[in-house]
């Protein structure tokens, strides 16, 4: 992996981050479009974890901390870059990111449906919950 670049993201990615989405993540979010990542950006410049291999962006995710819980979100790699690590450098750097703001444990929000993702969040020694739900409501 001493190929592989890890970097906090930045406004001159948003489009590239977005159109990396499109192919690489599962679903969509409210909040998958320019404004919302560069709100992110702007509240939180170190949340938004970029991995690239030759200056190609290879894999996403977005390890938010609000003072209270650390959230991670977005983990996604690149359909031809799968399986080479680097999910798990990516959560090994928002892992410490977390370690390093005071966080006691991360929540991942996991598509139900994406059974590839199990495996590589129980990979990472990552369990799921049953017994929580999240509720939403959009506004």
């Amino acid at each position: 992996m001493s190929d592989l670049h890890i970097r906090h993201a930045t406004h001159s990615d948003i489009d590239a981050v977005l159109q990396f989405w499109r192919g690489a993540a599962e679903g969509t979010s409210i909040s998958d479009d320019h404004d919302g990542v560069a709100r992110l950006i702007a509240r939180d410049p170190e949340a938004l974890l970029l991995a690239e291999r030759d200056g190609f962006l290879t894999g996403t995710v977005i390890a938010g901390f609000d003072g209270w819980r650390c959230s991670a979100y977005r983990l996604a790699v690149h359909p031809d870059h799968r399986r080479q690590g680097i999910a798990t450098a990516l959560l090994e750097a928002a892992e410490q990111r977390f370690a390093a703001l005071g966080g006691r444990r991360v929540d991942a929000m996991v598509l139900e449906a994406n059974e590839q993702a199990h495996q590589t969040w129980a990979a990472a020694g990552y369990h799921r919950e049953d017994h929580w739900r999240r509720w939403v409501k959009p506004f």
